[in-house]
């Protein structure tokens, strides 16, 4: 097992009408004005902005607004969301949303606190937040895990560039979850909030590591739960007991509980980003459900015993000791069919990707030739090549 720093300060609230207390726990921080951030009308239609705004004004807490979150946040509104927190003197960020939104808040307040620095240079790695704004979230959608996470994905749509960057500065103070906030949660969307929840770790599990048995059981845990969840709730979009639990698996797949003692890169996420940044279109997770299994049948013969585990673990496959291949390649077969049984896609061409895109898409994800992925077998630019074009038309 490697040395580890496990941190998870997000305080979460969890359950029915937990998001009415919302004035409350931000008055705890003596803010003077905040930010109310969220995405399209949802929030408005609902109700829901109406109960959060009758909460802080509850406690003569003032506040601003700004909508118009997309599903890949943009830099652009970012930038408008910092100017508009300096105008009014805003110290607290209130994230209304799914993980566009609350990766939007993010950016925002991580901006207003240190306005010496162009706020794209934390995406491009070539500065760090020393400072950032109290934040918190109310949760609409189970799918990022950037309630608990220290991460934050941001689009420059002027150049098509879709990048995360990781900070302690990054973490919310505290996150609302109430699992029927997602009652209206339309089934794509909750198909691809379970691609991506189960990717969260997935791909963790799958990073370099050894003698994580505890960490591994906790993961597996995590995987299956969540794809048991997400078939539930399609099933019926009002069944609580599997909002919440696939709400509670979106936070711990993705607040750094399933890596500990295991090396961390989200490889196909890296992949996935660059998808989405050129084709804006694409959601997260049916990205990541289209090039997941090219990714896994390119790289599986790198470590089969760990390929092995997962087949038994999370599928339930009796190993064949004499073809473990085969049985590390119908685990495999298993999670595609899992993907198309949910409506999510399994290749990139029926997502509208074009196939003159895909060697741009290498070069951009290898930053032209200069980046390697780690894993049990690293990803270089032919590599990364070679897994575009199997996930092309798979």
């Amino acid at each position: 097992m490697n040395n580890f720093v496990y941190e998870t300060p997000t305080k979460v609230y969890f359950g029915e009408d937990e998001e009415l207390k919302v004035g409350e726990l931000i008055k705890a921080y003596e803010p003077k004005k905040v930010l109310i951030h969220y995405g399209g009308g949802s929030a408005v239609k609902s109700g829901l902005l109406d109960r959060v705004k009758k909460s802080l004004d509850d406690q003569g807490i003032a506040h601003v607004e700004l909508g118009g979150v997309v599903a890949n946040p943009e830099l652009k509104l970012v930038r408008e969301g910092i100017a508009l927190c300096q105008k009014e003197g805003v110290d607290f960020v209130l994230a209304v949303g799914g993980g566009s939104v609350l990766d939007s808040s993010k950016d925002i307040a991580n901006g207003v606190a240190n306005p010496d620095v162009d706020v794209w240079d934390f995406s491009l790695g070539k500065a760090t937040p020393v400072k950032t704004l109290n934040k918190a979230a109310i949760l609409t959608l189970a799918a990022a895990g950037s309630e608990m996470s220290n991460s934050c994905v941001i689009t420059n749509q002027d150049t098509g560039e879709k990048r995360g960057y990781g900070c302690t500065a990054n973490r919310m103070n505290f996150a609302i979850e109430n699992p029927k906030l997602t009652y209206t949660v339309n089934p794509y969307q909750t198909a691809c909030g379970a691609v991506d929840i189960a990717m969260h770790t997935i791909e963790r599990y799958f990073c370099p590591g050894e003698d994580t048995y505890l960490t591994d059981a906790i993961a597996e845990a995590v995987i299956k739960s969540v794809m048991k969840a997400g078939k539930d709730c399609l099933k019926n979009p009002e069944d609580y007991v599997a909002r919440a639990n696939m709400m509670w698996a979106s936070s711990l797949a993705h607040n750094g509980l399933t890596q500990c003692g295991r090396a961390f890169l989200l490889t196909v996420h890296q992949f996935e980003h660059e998808v989405s940044g050129m084709y804006p279109e694409v959601a997260h997770g049916a990205g990541l459900a289209a090039l997941w299994c090219s990714w896994a049948r390119y790289v599986y013969t790198a470590n089969i015993p760990r390929w092995l585990q997962y087949a038994k673990n999370v599928w339930n496959l009796d190993i064949d000791f004499e073809h473990p291949e085969e049985t590390v390649l119908k685990a495999i077969d298993l999670q595609e069919e899992y993907y198309k049984s949910i409506g999510m896609p399994t290749n990139l061409k029926s997502l509208g990707v074009k196939e003159e895109s895909l060697e741009k898409l290498a070069l951009d994800c290898s930053r032209n030739k200069t980046r390697t992925l780690i894993g049990f077998k690293p990803l270089a630019y032919d590599d990364m090549l070679a897994i575009y074009k199997m996930a092309y038309d798979a």
